[in-house]
């Protein structure tokens, strides 16, 4: 399972759901479901988040071991 850490990476720099989704162009909706992993994200928008952020892809999203 795939983990991420998009609502720790917000608190970071203060920033709402709402501010995330309109930098990356998606819902706030879609920000809330992606935090709680209930929205299979692309590739692409993976990639726009971690840039958005401004770290690595694998600074977001995690492999959770079992």
């Amino acid at each position: 399972m795939i983990k991420n850490r998009i609502k720790v990476l917000r608190a970071e720099r203060d920033w709402s759901q709402e501010t995330l989704a309109k930098k990356i162009g998606i819902t706030r909706q879609s920000v809330a479901a992606i935090e709680k992993g209930k929205y299979s994200l692309s590739l692409e928008l993976a990639f726009k988040i971690a840039r958005t952020f401004q770290v690595d892809l694998f600074e977001v999203f995690q492999e959770e071991e079992d």
